[in-house]
């Protein structure tokens, strides 16, 4: 049964380095797949680069604005509201955190925080509090 189960490996190995050679171009180069980030996307990714950098007032702004301009995927939703949440929470603001945590459970109801991000002591009890205690 092992000698089967390590040909499958190779050959799925195969099938992965030849489908990885097949798009790269003359020069030796890879193909990019064509893809475009719209500008609610930026604003999102611009928003997450500024709290990542420390930079609340201008991440919450960035977020805001992202949500404004229409972020078109559930998932990006619900992380813009997250970030929002952080910073309220962190910012003393724990009704606006709440509110923002609830927001994005209404978007997406299986939403969890990660696991890092659940153990948090300021942010962390308040999503607990929302989860367990849906909006009427």
């Amino acid at each position: 049964m092992s000698g089967i189960r390590t040909f499958l490996v190779v050959a799925a190995a195969v099938v992965l380095l030849c489908a990885c050679e097949s798009m790269k171009t003359a020069g030796g180069m890879i193909k990019k797949i064509p893809f475009e980030v719209g500008p609610a996307e930026q604003k999102l990714a611009s928003g997450i680069k500024s709290y990542e950098d420390g930079d609340y007032k201008g991440s919450q702004a960035a977020l805001q604005a992202a949500l404004d301009m229409g972020l078109s995927g559930r998932t990006d939703q619900v992380v813009a509201r997250k970030y929002l949440a952080f910073i309220d929470c962190v910012s003393g603001r724990e009704k606006q955190c709440r509110e923002e945590f609830r927001r994005a459970l209404e978007i997406d109801p299986s939403f969890d925080l990660k696991p890092e991000e659940a153990g948090h002591p300021l942010w962390g009890p308040v999503f607990r509090n929302v989860k367990e205690k849906p909006a009427k």
